[in-house]
């Protein structure tokens, strides 16, 4: 039993979650959404650039698809300005900036982000969202819960699986044009 745990170790990637299990989970998300906030018409769906908004359309769309929300607003939030790192590492803002074009005063905001790692990108959206009003609540869901890895003390509210990693992994998603065909790996870097 220790021999095939080595072995899996040793592999540079290692598949996660597939199709069904991705389907299942993702849809869990969005039902967990649907039991807290039934008929609410005061939800804000905001996903986080650049990888929050593949999970976030899907769960926008699982959503309405379900008819018991009215007209959930919906935005894409690029964070790159807000980051404490923004100078060190000379990042560049999205190509694709869409901002709410509405406000989130006394809204119901649920932020949504593929992975949770060290918390720093969700304390950058959380000053961001602050720039389109007072929010009466804001969550967070995330499809990939990197536990042990916190800079911060951020938590989800809502994750898809809850994974224990090392700095040297990362985790990546590969979003396929039908998201039920998507994957993730857990990936090990090179030293």
């Amino acid at each position: 039993m220790a021999k095939s745990h080595e072995n899996k170790l040793s592999e540079k990637r290692v598949e996660l979650l597939k199709s069904p299990l991705l389907e299942l989970i993702i849809n869990r998300l969005s039902k967990q959404i649907v039991e807290q906030y039934y008929c609410s018409s005061n939800l804000v769906i905001v996903g986080l650039q650049p990888r929050g908004i593949y999970l976030s359309r899907v769960i926008r769309e699982l959503l309405a698809s379900t008819k018991k929300f009215k007209n959930i607003e919906y935005a894409e939030l690029d964070v790159t300005f807000y980051r404490d790192d923004f100078r060190l590492k000379q990042l560049a803002p999205s190509p694709q900036k869409i901002e709410p074009g509405f406000s989130v005063e006394n809204k119901k905001v649920i932020l949504v982000d593929d992975v949770l790692f060290t918390g720093r990108t969700i304390r950058s959206a959380l000053d961001a969202i602050q720039n389109y009003g007072r929010p009466d609540s804001v969550e967070l869901l995330v499809l990939v819960n990197r536990r042990f890895s916190r800079q911060l003390p951020i938590e989800p509210n809502y994750a898809g699986i809850s994974i224990d990693s090392f700095d040297n992994q990362r985790v990546n998603i590969e979003w396929a044009k039908d998201w039920r065909k998507s994957k993730v790996f857990l990936e090990y870097k090179e030293k």
